[in-house]
């Protein structure tokens, strides 16, 4: 079992779905031993068999790489008549060194042949794992399990890590009440849609604490990338500020935890990181950790048939699924060497040799020569056009369109806009 949780993919024809173009440097460099190929982001069934059946079946040892769960139906039902290894990445659990999804190199992946870990409908590599590991055999195991919790606690790291907050920024906590601290999400982000059985928001959440835990004081975090402007909320937090303390300022999950009485969230990874502290959690989605016996669970999951403590689920979830990377150079390495390289970095800097060997992908400019070149006209477009998308979107998705605006088009999640962009920008 623990054999397919990190797949070889060295001297494979990987064929890559979904994977933005930022992210291709780093997965180079991550599996620079496999010959890479990257599909079109969004593409559709009736493309994928008319352009690439064929030249997948022609590879010599062929293997599909899927980012997240955004794969054409068709893909998956080709892997599996021709019996092709299909897997399916994400981002580990520990992620970087800033308080969002930024376009970084992870310091973690993960790579599962069944599902992403965070799909609640079927069971993912991560889950078989928990459901069937012999931890009670491998004393090893939980004692490095033991280790590594005391470890990340004592480091303060989180999934996302910004810079520290000052505890006097904090909310001062009173004694005579009980602190109830709700983690927000990203609404329409995956993990809720695949990890709930009944759709359920932040708002909801939030009532729900509130109703339950009568005469507590209730602080509601909101997800970092809401609060950074780098995804949009569904639900209006303004709707429940009766109801609660929100945190608008940027702070860490461990300064909040290091207050909290009781925790809820819908899937959010930040239960399990409460779990490491011995805070109850109360989970309304079906998360990795939840179904084992340690959280107060709202969604049933008859799947996961065991009692698990906190170190066996930690043992499994950090030590034996994800892989590690340093960033800089682009070699594995394990849970221990990735949370020194993080706490190092957060102190004392990313070394300057670091910086020279960093993944980031470069920005392609648009040229007058050269194969972009013969848009001609085009060019003049860059200016008014980076002014409209500031004012539908944000700042950063501007920045994004003046890098590369074949790029910025092309990777839209909207189909007009991508429609557009292609109207506008015709080559590739």
């Amino acid at each position: 079992m623990t054999a397919n949780l990190k797949p070889d993919l060295a001297n494979r024809d990987v064929f890559a779905l979904h994977f933005r173009r930022w992210k291709r440097a780093t997965l180079q460099a991550y599996f620079s031993s496999s010959r890479l190929t990257y599909l079109p982001l969004y593409l559709e069934d009736e493309a994928f068999l008319r352009d690439w059946a064929s030249t997948i079946l022609d590879a010599p040892n062929p293997v599909f790489l899927c980012w997240s769960l955004n794969a054409p139906p068709a893909a998956i039902q080709f892997a599996r008549k021709h019996a092709i290894p299909f897997y399916y990445m994400e981002d580990g659990f520990i992620r970087s060194l800033v308080p969002n999804a930024s376009q970084s190199p992870p310091f973690s992946l993960t790579l599962d042949s069944r599902t992403a870990h965070f799909d609640s409908q079927a069971a993912s590599d991560l889950e078989c794992l928990l459901n069937s590991y012999d931890f009670v055999g491998d004393s090893k195991l939980l004692v490095r399990a033991a280790k590594g919790i005391e470890a990340l606690l004592a480091s303060r790291l989180s999934k996302y890590n910004g810079p520290d907050t000052s505890k006097a920024m904090l909310l001062t906590k009173r004694a005579e009440y009980r602190r109830i601290l709700v983690i927000g999400q990203v609404e329409d982000d995956a993990s809720i849609k695949f990890g709930c059985s009944t759709p359920f928001t932040n708002n909801d959440l939030v009532r729900l604490a509130a109703r339950e835990n009568p005469g507590c004081e209730i602080v509601y975090k909101p997800h970092p990338d809401v609060l950074n402007g780098v995804r949009k909320h569904i639900s209006n937090p303004n709707d429940i500020r009766h109801l609660c303390e929100i945190i608008s300022y940027p702070t860490s999950l461990p300064e909040l935890l290091d207050t909290a009485d009781h925790v809820y969230t819908i899937t959010s990874l930040g239960g399990f990181e409460a779990l490491l502290r011995g805070i109850p959690v109360t989970v309304m989605g079906c998360p990795f950790y939840a179904g084992w016996g340690v959280t107060d669970d709202r969604q049933e999951n008859p799947r996961r048939n065991r009692k698990l403590s906190v170190e066996q689920l930690f043992a499994g979830s950090y030590l034996l699924y994800p892989r590690y990377f340093n960033p800089a150079t682009a070699a594995e390495i394990s849970f221990e060497e990735c949370l020194n390289l993080a706490i190092s970095w957060r102190e004392c800097g990313e070394p300057q040799w670091a910086r020279s060997l960093n993944l980031s992908p470069q920005k392609t400019r648009c040229q007058f020569a050269g194969p972009r070149g013969s848009l001609g006209w085009r060019h003049l477009l860059t200016r008014p056009l980076s002014w409209i998308i500031m004012i539908v979107g944000d700042a950063k998705s501007a920045e994004d369109f003046r890098a590369d605006p074949i790029a910025f088009f092309r990777e839209l999640s909207n189909p007009v806009y991508r429609k557009i962009g292609r109207w506008l920008y015709p080559l590739d």
